[in-house]
């Protein structure tokens, strides 16, 4: 199913086998922003569009097919200058079902923190050591964010390298002027500092051991061994709990991130199992994710009603 891995001293050998990662579909909305030239923004969809999908960003082969479908949906809401934009950001990423015609969220997030310069035809240009654009900055750190959570559901912490190179990224935006990437701008912990550093931190490994569980061996035999699977589902949502439970901060933005994606595939998943298995989940989900509890009841229900 999944991308044939290679490995970093096969990989000079296939280099002309490359393909992107990324198949990202990038649109800008810039509705309230009124009595200005709007080719430049459409040449900046363009330019981000391009950025996300005609860079390689790893060291492994893709196939066209295997290419992880996105989403990035920029609104601007303000033109601070000729060439400043302050806005939001919806990134989505999805990731396809073993042998089902079905694609799981794997990322639905919204940054309010978006503010960038961008000169029209100027070149997008990235570089890993350093902070040298704010827009390629944000459409880097995403995309390895994007990366990070669909390798960690096809291998144990196989998400590791990209959620460290998103976490470089932050490091080299400590001294700009922009916001959403340091600690302190954010009292809720919901920005790009807190989203590289929590995922990358010790504290918060069993909900990099749940997207594995979760997606690998537990949605991917759900066409094949349907009790087998949803049993690895629960127990990879009951590692959510302990993190829960455990609180390493009180606001646990990535607890907020998977639920954001899974909630309603979880009623889903449950709204079929067995009796004793429905009241163990409903009693899980709404203790640690209070905030879709009356969604959570819908597991309960039967079928038929």
């Amino acid at each position: 199913m999944r991308r044939f891995i290679l490995t970093l001293l096969l990989f000079p050998v296939f280099i002309t086998l490359k393909a992107q990662e990324l198949k990202c579909n990038v649109q800008i909305i810039t509705q309230q922003i009124q009595g200005t030239n709007k080719q430049v923004f459409q040449t900046m969809q363009e330019a981000a569009f391009e950025f996300m999908n005609n860079r390689v960003w790893t060291n492994n082969v893709f196939s066209i097919e295997e290419r992880i479908e996105c989403n990035l949906m920029f609104n601007l809401t303000e033109q601070l200058s000729a060439d400043e934009f302050r806005g939001t950001l919806q990134v989505q990423a999805r990731r396809p079902v073993f042998n089902t015609n079905y694609n799981t969220v794997m990322f639905n997030y919204v940054d309010n923190d978006i503010q960038f310069k961008y000169i029209e035809f100027e070149p997008l240009e990235f570089d890993i050591t350093s902070h040298t654009s704010n827009l390629t900055s944000i459409l880097a750190f995403y995309a390895y964010v994007i990366l990070a959570l669909d390798y960690d559901s096809f291998g144990y912490e196989g998400g590791t390298p990209f959620w460290q190179a998103a976490e470089k990224i932050v490091d080299n935006a400590q001294n700009t002027r922009e916001p959403g990437w340091k600690p302190y701008e954010n009292t809720s912990h919901k920005n790009r500092y807190w989203l590289a550093k929590d995922f990358n931190d010790a504290d918060y490994s069993p909900t990099r051991e749940f997207m594995y569980r979760y997606h690998r061996q537990g949605l991917d035999l759900l066409d094949s061994k349907i009790s087998e699977g949803r049993a690895e589902i629960a127990n990879s949502i009951e590692l959510l709990q302990t993190i829960f439970r455990k609180k390493p901060d009180p606001f646990m933005q990535p607890l907020h991130i998977i639920f954001d994606a899974k909630a309603d595939e979880m009623v889903n998943v449950f709204s079929e199992s067995f009796p004793e298995e429905k009241n163990r989940m409903y009693q899980v989900l709404s203790e640690i994710n209070q905030a879709n509890a009356t969604k959570y009841k819908k597991i309960l229900e039967n079928p038929s009603d």
